[in-house]
């Protein structure tokens, strides 16, 4: 079982007032990737009174601790997740915003042999792929 972020901040030495312990329990258990706003909401069903600064101050300060990883998806708001040790990479709906995210080894062997091709060793990657989902109304 994965630690989850209130753990890391507590193995990391990041101090855990209540609000931040709320904001580090909603994170843990999102199966997206907010943006601040939608953070925001969640925590603010919990406690009324954590304001948006405080999210803000919150997310920069697990960024920074190596315990959220922050993504800026083309046309939108900077989303968060979870720092984890294993890659994914992601592919984004351009129509609604929701994320997926999926690994694929033929994809990352294509990678290497690309970056090698060119007389590279690959040290580290970010793959995003952008589309639209398709069904009988669309093409």
């Amino acid at each position: 079982m994965s630690e989850t972020i209130e753990q890391k901040c507590l193995n990391k030495g990041v101090k855990l007032t209540d609000q931040r312990r709320i904001i580090a329990k909603v994170m843990s258990e999102s199966n997206d990737h907010p943006d601040v706003d939608e953070l925001y909401k969640r925590v603010s069903k919990i406690d009324p009174k954590i304001s948006i600064a405080t999210v803000y101050r919150t997310v920069k300060l697990f960024e920074e601790s190596g315990i959220l990883t922050k993504h800026e998806f083309k046309g939108g708001k900077a989303r968060y997740e979870e720092l984890n040790e294993g890659h994914h990479d992601h592919l984004i709906d351009i129509k609604t915003g929701e994320i997926i995210e999926f690994v694929d080894d033929e994809i990352e062997k294509l990678q290497k042999k690309v970056a090698e091709k060119h007389g590279y060793k690959l040290v580290d990657h970010k793959l995003e792929l952008y589309g639209v989902k398709i069904n009988s109304n669309n093409e």
